[in-house]
């Protein structure tokens, strides 16, 4: 057969084993050996080609994902943080000649990421113009900023200053509801301001809660000369999110995709989260080295990825854990006056009944499960 179809006599014996769906053209060896009907089985396999991509890949699930989804990038992920060079070295630079610095952007432009998988990994290993911190604090205000996080307002006592990044800034004016420990709290961290002073803080907030910010005279001059913007990336930093982390993957995205996803996140607001999470999908879907067209499609695509995933998830819940998820989502928003509805963090002791997945012998093939969005 080999002979007869010039195809090698190891790779038919592969396809035979049924282990891997086979290529067009050892599809079509086999056709032309047993006699078969060419366009039949054209039409078989590529439908069998459509399902497979559609299955999340199994093997290799130890590899870790080149994309995260919907988390923020950590401290650790900065080897896979990419596009936001340019950013990152414009607010490395304000921290440098600025004592309280701010970011501003709209919800999902990864101002976290930037803080954490951009800003503190060239804090941890500073050049000659920034000497290393003493210490280094991320924190979120939280409902009670004050009493539940004033110690760690404290500059450690040594030599060298205490980097404070304060993320999600905004929580202030969503979970915290007491004007007067808001303020002290605010106040806290302009002591920054003070030359004499050991701290230096940089916040992230949501550029619609700007105003709320302005409420604050001191903090309001603070802002004045030591804010960057996260705004929308470039086409170019948008390709190195996408190519670069599967470079480093040793993997590689068709340039059709590649295309195609820079066509429909370029100049949409808040689309990085939901790039990153239909990229993750795809990378999941992917066959051999490659990120192609037809797993992005399979994945859901850019607005559809993460209801696909949502559903695929919820349809492996018993009544009593979807009727627990439904409540547990819901008591993670806050409903806002104006500026959407912003996230509200919920401690798992809280939730009374844990959520598990259902065994596998009972509720079929267990769906991988999103990870659980990181940023507003």
């Amino acid at each position: 057969m080999a002979q007869r179809t010039n195809q090698g006599a190891s790779t038919l014996s592969q396809a035979a084993a049924g282990e891997r769906l086979p290529t067009l053209s050892i599809v079509m060896a086999y056709v032309q050996a047993c006699g078969g009907d060419s366009e039949e089985w054209v039409s078989r396999w590529r439908e069998a080609a459509a399902e497979a991509a559609a299955e999340p890949r199994t093997e290799d699930e130890d590899a870790e994902p080149p994309y995260r989804g919907l988390a923020r990038f950590e401290p650790g992920d900065a080897e896979l943080f990419f596009g936001r060079d340019e950013l990152t070295d414009r607010l490395l630079e304000l921290t440098r000649s600025r004592r309280f610095t701010a970011v501003f952007g709209p919800s999902g432009s990864g101002k976290s990421s930037l803080l954490r998988a951009g800003l503190i990994p060239r804090l941890r290993n500073p050049d000659r113009a920034t000497p290393q911190p003493a210490a280094l604090r991320v924190l979120t205000p939280g409902a009670y900023p004050l009493r539940t996080r004033e110690q760690r307002l404290t500059p450690k006592d040594t030599d060298g200053e205490t980097w404070l990044i304060v993320d999600q800034f905004e929580e202030l004016y969503t979970l915290c509801h007491d004007p007067a420990e808001r303020d002290q709290f605010i106040d806290h961290l302009l002591t920054a301001t003070d030359p004499a002073s050991r701290l230096r803080v940089v916040i992230a907030v949501r550029a619609d809660f700007l105003g709320r910010c302005a409420e604050h005279p001191a903090l309001t001059a603070a802002l004045q000369s030591g804010t960057a913007l996260a705004g929308p990336m470039s086409r170019n930093e948008l390709r190195e999110a996408i190519v670069k982390p599967a470079q480093a993957a040793g993997l590689v995205v068709e340039r059709g995709l590649t295309a195609r996803i820079l066509d429909e996140v370029e100049r949409e607001p808040g689309a990085l989260p939901l790039m990153s999470h239909a990229l993750l999908e795809t990378w999941r879907r992917r066959k051999g080295r490659a990120l192609t067209t037809q797993a992005y499609e399979a994945a859901g695509g850019l607005n559809g990825a993460i209801a696909r995933t949502a559903e695929d998830v919820h349809a492996h819940l018993i009544p009593s854990q979807a009727d627990l998820a439904r409540r547990i989502l819901l008591r993670l928003i806050t409903p806002g006056e104006g500026t959407g509805n912003p996230r509200h963090p919920t401690a798992h002791s809280s939730h009374g009944t844990r959520l598990r997945r259902p065994q596998r012998h009972d509720h079929g093939p267990r769906t991988p499960s999103p990870r659980p969005p990181a940023h507003p």
